[in-house]
């Protein structure tokens, strides 16, 4: 299958009612397994990938590192695969676009792309996030890749105090509006677990809604009646597998 034919069914994936669900991955060997577990496609999580490679979350992990191991899981995998590529490395819209090609050239056929300002604080403004996503859209099109821009909002993420996430509902619709326009392909929301909230979101857009799974949110089943196209697992299939790794040494070693 071409790439962009993975880019393709990819994107048929993502269906509002039966949600696409990706166990995120960090490496080809967690690829390999996650696709011989049944997986119809793959998604890295950055958080992962980092802490993999000895590294903080946070677009620590060296650009150059990070499209080698998206390469390594692209060559290794005959799957859709996707990557979470936070920032894209660069708050201008240009530089931002030549590193996605990058990770097209690595093999990817989707990325998530983030609001957030990596390594400072608050969000970007609306306006600039559309034109960093508007400028990742023509990067895509020149090399012939239909990518998937899963265009992220930090808005509940960075608000800790979950009973004041309903008053940033507008400003998700927002984003949410702007990013279609500018050629988002999918609108992620980590951190907002409230189904009454998920529902209305869901409702606000065209897009496919991804939502993370975690601690007290709605399981598959809920997230799906919701109208959720896709959801990601972050970084628990890291975490599990490495507290899975530490029983079996401590068993030896204990």
């Amino acid at each position: 299958m071409s790439q962009s034919d993975k880019a393709r069914a990819f994107t048929a994936l993502h269906v509002k009612g039966d949600p696409l669900i990706l166990y995120n991955i960090w490496d080809a060997g967690s690829a390999k397994a996650v696709a011989d577990g049944g997986a119809r496609a793959l998604a890295t999580g950055s958080w992962s990938v980092a802490a993999a490679h000895g590294f903080g979350d946070g677009q620590k992990i060296p650009l150059d590192l990070l499209t080698t191991v998206a390469e390594r899981i692209a060559s290794a995998v005959d799957l859709p695969l996707s990557v979470d590529f936070e920032g894209a490395y660069s708050n201008d819209p240009q530089g931002a676009a030549e590193n996605v090609g990058r990770v097209l050239d690595a093999g990817a056929i989707g990325i998530n792309f983030e609001d957030q300002m990596v390594g400072g604080d608050g969000l970007h403004a609306i306006r600039d996030q559309s034109a960093r996503i508007a400028a990742i859209r023509q990067a895509a099109e020149n090399k012939g890749v239909p990518l998937f821009i899963n265009a992220r909002t930090d808005l509940f993420l960075k608000e800790g105090d979950r009973s004041l996430h309903a008053g940033l509902l507008a400003e998700a619709k927002d984003r949410a509006s702007a990013y279609t326009d500018a050629g988002a392909s999918g609108f992620f929301a980590p951190g907002l677990i409230d189904e009454a909230l998920i529902e209305d979101l869901c409702a606000a857009t065209a897009l496919p809604v991804n939502i993370m799974a975690m601690t007290a949110a709605p399981d598959a089943k809920r997230l799906g009646a919701c109208g959720v196209a896709r959801i990601s697992h972050g970084p628990g299939p890291y975490r599990a597998a490495m507290a899975r790794l530490q029983e079996a040494a401590a068993a030896i070693y204990g």
